[in-house]
């Protein structure tokens, strides 16, 4: 049910207005504009050039609702052209918003209250439905609209357009005039992606709230498959081309938005927001899927360079890593002297191509045949028992090769901890590639007592629980153990390992590296338990940290360019956790409060 604007706006709101293009859509308009009369809000409904018989229909929907304005053109001009006549004429008429409904009955109008809740609390931003699809999408659509994302992505340098083709949206009028009276905009379907990018140009921050996209059946789509194609082509291709003049604008501007975050200084790894969209990392798996490594390669390969040249705590971080390899190791043979910017390049790739890697490993597409295991037995053996087991493993390399460890063909149940939400778009892309995967991912934000239950059952049941020692998270303050990591203590977390014991079964680390063009799992037995008693617990904490660390310094110094933790690895945890919590609050204090704390220190 629709709720009046009224209730959701404070005392200063927006004043706002409906538009409605329609060409020849009939089947659903009366419907769309019967749910709509609840908000009670003005509405202009463009007739772009329809038949006869859809523009008596919108003549007498006009004459029945008093809330409605019809705008005619005398001719088809095409959508753009019609959500443009809307706008202009709701500027005009002194309406500060904007709100663009598609005439067809495909979106969700219950969503409307939320999206005017975003446009009245940032009323300079432009509010964008963001399309969640059921099965009635086509899929040459559906694709087709990956591809306008990674394009946009490219023309913005930036992910902030998480979809660019939606008719659902909330547009400020002002800025949205002064763009249309300095530049004539298309006026076919490539109008919806020209107007977001260029407005993203201007300035105008964009913002997406989820909604549920139906086709109805036997619905009317007006887009032509080649002709509106070729457009959309032509239109990535000027984009692009002003995308290179506007160059310096767009990096001062990303480069000002992560000044203002501080995210290099202040905030712990595991907060930084993942760095890919949803739907681009699903084009990446759909160009695998459908295309192969070289249709893959070829999207990544720009993106990692995109990822590469605008990331710079990334960078930064991984030549600390590699020049402290090579400190250790002057002449390795996978690092130039000295250590550049050519070798973070080679490190950035090698994390795409171990991306490729996950897909291959999820999707069963890798065979035992192309694995090296030479320990394989040791794991088998300890199957037959009954008993599962932990797997102890790290970043370095990829982890999603134990699928592997199935062991004549026959299928050993994996369960992984994943301690973060800071892959979730690539693993939730991964269920969905292969939901059968025997390979399971468990998605906690701390270990707790009702996790090692859940884990405990498992190791009964004899599945095997692989868990990483090597990222502590935002709620590990005091909750971890130093030891020396490439020539400097490094935070360790003490949760892997306290669970480990918990679970009171046997213990062993496991690194899968690419290496000579191969896959090969090293396999170590680490301990037959990590439980103990009472007394000493510390003391074989610790101790345990300390092997493990020795053992993935000694894989990380032989592969460093298979090491994918891309942050400041030797930063005290605590003291970040402390900068944090003061900052926190110190931005909750009244502001009087703060001024009189400011005024005190000068």
């Amino acid at each position: 049910m629709l709720a009046p604007p009224s209730d959701l706006m404070g005392p200063a709101p927006i004043k706002l207005a409906l538009v409605i293009p329609n060409y020849n859509h009939s089947a659903a308009i009366a419907q769309t504009l019967a749910e709509l009369a609840v908000l009670n809000l003005p509405c202009y409904l463009i007739d772009d050039g329809s038949h006869d018989e859809t523009r008596y229909l919108l003549q007498s929907l006009a004459k029945q609702h008093d809330w409605v304005t019809l705008l005619q053109h005398p001719y088809n001009r095409g959508k753009g052209a019609a959500v443009m006549t809307g706008l202009r004429r709701a500027y005009r008429d002194g309406f500060t918003h904007a709100l663009q409904v598609d005439a067809d009955g495909q979106h969700n109008l219950s969503d409307i209250p939320a999206m005017l809740a975003k446009a009245q609390a940032k009323p300079d931003a432009l509010i964008s439905g963001k399309p969640e699809y059921d099965e009635s999408v086509p899929k040459g659509r559906l694709y087709g609209r990956y591809l306008t994302h990674f394009w946009v992505w490219v023309e913005t340098l930036s992910f902030d357009i998480q979809d660019s083709m939606c008719g659902f949206r909330v547009y400020p009028l002002a800025a949205t005039e002064r763009l249309l009276s300095k530049q004539a905009l298309t006026e076919r379907m490539d109008f919806d992606i020209e107007i977001l990018v260029k407005l993203y140009w201007q300035g105008v921050e964009i913002l997406f709230h989820p909604t549920k996209v139906i086709y109805p059946e036997n619905g009317v789509s007006h887009f032509q498959g080649v002709a509106d194609n070729v457009r959309i082509t032509k239109l990535h291709t000027r984009l692009f081309f002003g995308m290179l003049k506007r160059l310096p604008q767009l990096l001062r501007r990303k480069q000002a938005a992560k000044s203002v975050q501080s995210a290099h200084t202040t905030t712990h790894w595991s907060a930084m927001k993942e760095r890919g969209s949803y739907w681009g990392i699903k084009l990446l798996v759909e160009s695998y899927r459908f295309g192969g490594h070289w249709l893959c390669r070829a999207i990544m390969y720009p993106v990692i360079c995109y990822f590469f040249l605008t990331g710079k705590v990334s960078r930064e971080a991984s030549l600390d890593f590699l020049r402290r390899v090579q400190r250790l190791e002057p002449q390795h043979p996978q690092l130039s002297r000295p250590v550049g910017w050519r070798d973070s390049l080679s490190h950035f790739i090698a994390f795409g191509n171990a991306a490729l890697d996950r897909i291959d490993a999820w999707c069963d597409r890798i065979q035992l045949s192309q694995v090296d295991f030479p320990d394989r037995q040791v794991l088998a053996e300890q199957l037959e028992s009954g008993q599962g087991a932990v797997l102890l493993v790290s970043h370095l390399g990829n982890l999603e090769l134990c699928r592997a460890i199935s062991i004549h063909q026959r299928k050993v149940k994996v369960n992984v901890m994943v301690l973060t939400s800071h892959a979730e778009n690539f693993n939730n892309v991964l269920k969905q590639l292969n939901p059968d995967s025997t390979l399971n991912l468990i998605q906690v934000t701390e270990l707790n007592p009702a996790t090692s239950m859940l884990l405990q059952q498992k190791i009964e049941d004899g599945e095997l629980v692989v868990i990483a020692g090597d990222r502590t998270s935002s709620h590990a303050q005091g909750r971890v153990v130093y030891a020396p990591f490439m020539g400097q203590e490094a935070a360790f977390p003490q949760g892997p390992f306290i669970l480990a014991g918990l679970l009171d079964c046997p213990v062993y680390l496991m690194f899968c590296l690419r290496e000579q063009g191969r896959y090969r799992v090293h396999l170590e037995h680490f301990a037959e338990t990590l439980k103990g008693p009472r007394a000493g617990r510390m003391e074989r904490l610790q101790q345990a940290v300390y092997r493990y660390s020795e053992r993935l310094e000694h894989y990380a110094r032989r592969d460093p360019l298979q090491w994918f933790n891309f942050f400041d690895f030797w930063r005290d945890d605590n003291q970040v956790n402390r900068a944090t919590s003061a900052h926190k609050t110190t931005a909750a204090l009244p502001e009087q409060e703060r001024t009189t704390d400011r005024t005190e220190h000068l």
